[in-house]
């Protein structure tokens, strides 16, 4: 052994001891990264045997070891939506995810980057390393409130051996994140032990082979829909040298001739499979490190390192493991494939079978120092850049998940119709159309079927797909990816309107007094509340959004624009069986209160630049909405709208009801109970369809308004008519040639015109069909009657965060 490795091993040796049992021990500033050396007893023996040792039946193979070295670093911890105040912590642990090679990753440094407020009583503790599961943990923090933030700024780095594996590894790593929960106790001094008691959630990443190579990414830790919060993670990998050591290998006793040389040759196989991933190691951690520097903007000086300098690194002293200048060029050796640029090709095979043993050595001693000195300067450089560094690939985190998530979201576009025209028309209404009515075709196919079947076809090819790619994979979406749902974009292109009355608004709007917006400010204050004043670095933007039970969905929200303010609506609680005009009416009310309190705050403190209004509604909570919006007291705000996000809502109602179950139900409920709301829903509230409520509601341009408009839906979902919610034509109504089908076509063409973008504005229409995997929940009524499918939309955010962070321009 080399002195220099003896010095790296000194130095493990003594660093783990300081920080397994004393952390406080542990001096950061002086921290320097080095390659884990580690020998097994047996090897050491072997190893520390003499060279002159002669036998027939044995002899000596130079093995090479190299160890995988996965940095965590841990910025913050977000409270997004924690039930519980108390005592929280963080517990990490490393492994293989083969269960043959199944050995625990092991806590070889820890480095704090700023350290928390001594003072804080929201901290309490220190870090620690548990040597029993090799686990890592943070100090206990205490949350006391929603969207709490406690600054971590730590870096932990496991060590993954690679002596169980025959070559670089073909196994993943699963990185497991523990959140322990304590309540808050009167003795400080119980808290640790309360905390490891049961983990209050888990949530795993897995980390491809490819991945483990050269890593660096964001890896945000949300736990689950009842832990909800967010930890920001980044996580950082690289495959390194660990050492070298002689091997005495046994042969028969009477031997054939070729005995030694195959085991030989399988060596060297594996030695080159290892100088070969040491090299893609480099090259990746060599490209990443200069686009990290060049994203952030914070140039670095990395001596460009070329395959012809593989033969001449010399380690001059010890300050070249420091960051010095670590390689100098010698002469070209004979045997040597090149590249067109005439750089040595330590990829090709043949030529590294054709090295002695002694020159593949070097190669793999050369390649090993230049990874330990490019990881050193990246470790470095990311302690003085941390923040900048999570922020980037943050940025590129969001960027590549409309690509990533893509496995579940089918994607198409279609031309929404002109008009619906009833076969029920007058003669006045088809003159000029050469003596011929326009007739409406009958659906042949039902819609929610085939889009129920077209899901399951592509559920079934998920199932059958080999996800190979060098991305952390959330195992909440990767541990079974035929559970995930299935997500049908339909990207509905707008038509012109049919008539030019659908352009008069956004025209009148232009001339509306603007006083009447905030009611009462003078001219000169009302220019400086909407933002017509030049300092802009002052001004900010008041985005308000609103939802009816739908903190899921809110959650997303939040991490998409964690400055958007919600209101969650109160005033309809244990109100929703009664008319639907009083429920608009109080939601009207409290969503303008709550405008003009968060107006007049932001006035205080700055400019008030743009304002933007975005509603989000659950089933019957879409119809309130839309009744809100028509009321008077509204009126001023509906320039500000936004998007509108409706989620299983019967925006054409029961007219046409296919679940004979569920309308049963409806039944009862109108009968016993006289439920009003029930009755307005099923066109029950006046003996003429045309004096009804939700017929007059599909005349208020409700709709209009918005910029961006997203229609869900589920096949499966049985509450809500498949229809109703996409507001699109149904099999019953193509063929219904009365009233009644006069009436549906009407309120959908109604409902259509407002959503066909005038020529002046752009507008983004979806139809975004959720299929949900049900078999776990097995056959019962819930499933039976449809409402699964209706409530799954508020247990689960998979969905929500398949589409919010596909199109975050829409939330944003």
């Amino acid at each position: 052994m080399s002195l220099l490795l003896q010095r790296l091993k000194w130095l493990v040796t003594g660093h783990n001891k300081s920080a397994s049992l004393n952390p406080k021990r542990l001096n950061t500033a002086d921290v320097k990264p080095f390659p884990l050396v580690h020998l097994p007893e047996q090897q050491k023996q072997q190893s520390l045997k003499p060279n002159n040792l002669k036998s027939k039946h044995k002899f000596k193979l130079p093995m090479l070891e190299a160890v995988y070295e996965v940095a965590v670093y841990i910025h913050r911890f977000h409270n997004l939506d924690l039930f519980q105040q108390g005592w929280y912590q963080l517990r990490i642990t490393m492994r293989w995810e083969d269960s043959e090679y199944g050995s625990l990753g092991t806590p070889a440094r820890v480095v704090q980057y700023e350290a928390p407020d001594v003072g804080s009583e929201d901290v309490y503790g220190v870090w620690r390393i548990d040597d029993t599961d090799h686990s890592f943990s943070t100090q206990p923090f205490r949350i006391r409130y929603a969207r709490q933030d406690i600054l971590l700024s730590m870096m932990v780095s496991f060590n993954l051996s690679l002596n169980n594996f025959e070559g670089p590894s073909s196994s993943a790593v699963i990185l497991k994140f523990e959140l322990l929960y304590s309540p808050v106790l009167e003795n400080r001094y119980n808290i640790q032990a309360c905390l490891d008691s049961c983990p209050a959630a888990i949530h795993e990443f897995r980390l491809p082979p490819k991945a483990l190579l050269g890593l660096h990414a964001y890896c945000p830790v949300h736990f689950d829909a009842f832990h909800a919060a967010l930890v920001d993670v980044s996580v950082h990998g690289c495959l390194l040298k660990s050492g070298v050591y002689t091997s005495s290998m046994k042969v028969p006793s009477d031997p054939q001739a070729n005995d030694e040389d195959t085991i030989g040759e399988s060596n060297k196989s594996k030695q080159v499979m290892l100088v070969k991933a040491l090299t893609s190691a480099r090259d990746i951690l060599t490209e990443e490190f200069q686009k990290i520097s060049k994203a952030i903007n914070q140039k670095i000086d990395i001596k460009h390192i070329t395959s012809n300098e593989l033969f001449g690194f010399t380690p001059t002293s010890d300050s070249t493991m420091a960051g010095a200048e670590v390689l100098t060029v010698s002469s070209k050796h004979e045997n040597v494939s090149e590249k067109p640029n005439g750089e040595v090709d330590t990829q090709t095979d043949v030529f590294l079978h054709s090295l002695s043993d002694d020159k593949l050595l070097r190669v793999f001693d050369s390649i090993g120092s230049q990874l330990f000195y490019l990881w050193s300067i990246f470790l470095n450089f990311h302690r003085a850049n941390s923040k900048k560094i999570l922020e980037f690939l943050r940025n590129q985190w969001a960027i590549d998940r409309k690509a990533e998530w893509s496995i579940w979201m089918v994607y198409t576009k279609v031309e929404m119709p002109h008009q619906y025209i009833s076969s029920v028309v007058n003669e006045s209404s088809y003159h000029g159309l050469r003596g011929k009515a326009p007739v409406l075709r009958k659906l042949t196919t039902d819609p929610a079927h085939s889009a129920a079947m077209r899901a399951e076809l592509h559920r079934r090819s998920i199932a059958q797909m080999r996800i190979n790619n060098r991305s952390i994979q959330d195992m909440h979406i990767f541990g079974d990816t035929s559970r995930i749902p299935i997500v049908i974009v339909e990207r509905v292109l707008s038509a012109p309107l049919r008539s030019a009355s659908g352009n008069s608004y956004f025209s009148q709007l232009e001339q509306k007094d603007t006083n009447s917006l905030i009611g009462g400010f003078g001219p000169d204050q009302t220019n400086k509340l909407l933002g017509a004043t030049s300092t802009r670095q002052n001004g900010r933007t008041l985005k308000i959004g609103h939802h009816l039970d739908l903190r899921l969905v809110r959650n997303q929200w939040l991490l998409i624009d964690p400055k958007v303010e919600f209101l969650m609506s109160e005033i309809n609680e244990e109100k929703t069986s009664g008319d639907f005009r009083e429920m608009g009416q109080r939601l009207a009310q409290e969503v303008v209160s709550f405008i003009k309190k968060k107006m007049d705050k932001v006035s205080r403190s700055g400019v008030l630049r743009t304002i933007k209004l975005s509603f989000v509604g659950h089933s019957i909570g879409n119809i309130i909405l839309r009744t809100a919006l028509s009321e008077s007291i509204m009126e001023p705000y509906l320039r500000y709208l936004h998007t509108y996000l409706s989620v299983s809502g019967p925006h054409l109602g029961y007219l046409y009801s296919s679940n004979s179950l569920f309308n049963g139900g409806l039944w009862l409920l109108k009968k016993l109970k006289g439920t009003q709301c029930i009755h307005q829903l099923t066109f029950t509230d006046d003996p003429d369809l045309q004096n009804t409520f939700l017929y007059k509601l599909s005349k208020q341009k409700t709709l209009e308004y918005f910029k961006n408009i997203i229609l869900l839906s589920s096949p499966q979902d049985g509450y809500v008519p498949y229809h109703s919610a996409r507001i699109e034509m149904c099999p019953a109504s193509s063929g219904d040639y009365s009233k009644k089908g006069k009436i549906f076509l009407e309120m959908l063409n109604d409902c259509l015109d407002q959503i066909r973008a005038p020529s002046s504005e752009h507008r983004v229409f979806m139809r975004c069909d959720v299929n949900f995997e049900m078999s776990l929940q097995g056959r019962n009524l819930n499933t039976i009657i449809g409402r699964a499918a209706h409530i799954e939309f508020l247990e689960t955010d998979i969905f929500a965060r398949f589409i919010m962070w596909s199109f975050p321009d829409l939330f944003s």
